[in-house]
């Protein structure tokens, strides 16, 4: 599988998963199945070593990742998304992958620490369409200290990655 045709059956897969975790803060497991059957086919066709390769370093991304989520720092479909990316990765572009998440994951988390300063403009701004109203759920969520959907982190640093062609 070209790198390409990963990256164009990755990029909804990933959205879908973003729209499903900012909506519901649910990740479906047939998301993260899916890539990572998309993961495994562009692995393999680079070659049998190099998928066993990527397999190892998933499970060790994904052991580590759950023993978070057993902390309750991490949710669990988190813990699938990102196995599953980097099922499709190579060693290498993992550990790219795992950084540029953790730099999202943290952009994110200001943009949802520095939420309550714009919350109540959001919320005047309710009825204006799609946004606003997504953004005052948001608003609501932040004030009960909900999870950040961090589904969104996963997907940039996987569409990162996957766009600078990781082979």
């Amino acid at each position: 599988m070209h790198f390409t045709a990963q990256l164009l059956l990755s990029t909804p897969l990933l959205a879908y998963a973003c729209w499903r975790d900012l909506s519901a803060r649910v990740i479906p497991d047939s998301i993260s199945l899916a890539l990572a059957g998309v993961g495994l086919a562009a692995r393999l066709s680079v070659g049998r070593e190099a998928a066993l390769l990527s397999l190892l370093t998933a499970f060790l991304l994904f052991g580590t990742l759950l023993f978070c989520a057993m902390r309750g720092w991490l949710g669990g479909g988190d813990v699938k998304l990102a196995g599953a990316v980097a099922l499709g990765l190579s060693p290498a572009a993992s550990w790219d992958f795992t950084f540029l998440t953790a730099m999202a994951g943290g952009l994110l988390g200001a943009v949802y620490l520095a939420g309550p300063l714009f919350a109540p403009r959001l919320a005047a701004a309710r009825g204006a369409g799609l946004l606003p109203r997504v953004a005052a759920v948001e608003a609501r969520r932040l004030r009960r200290r909900g999870p950040l959907p961090y589904g969104f982190a996963i997907a940039a640093g996987a569409l990162a990655v996957l766009a600078a062609n990781p082979r």
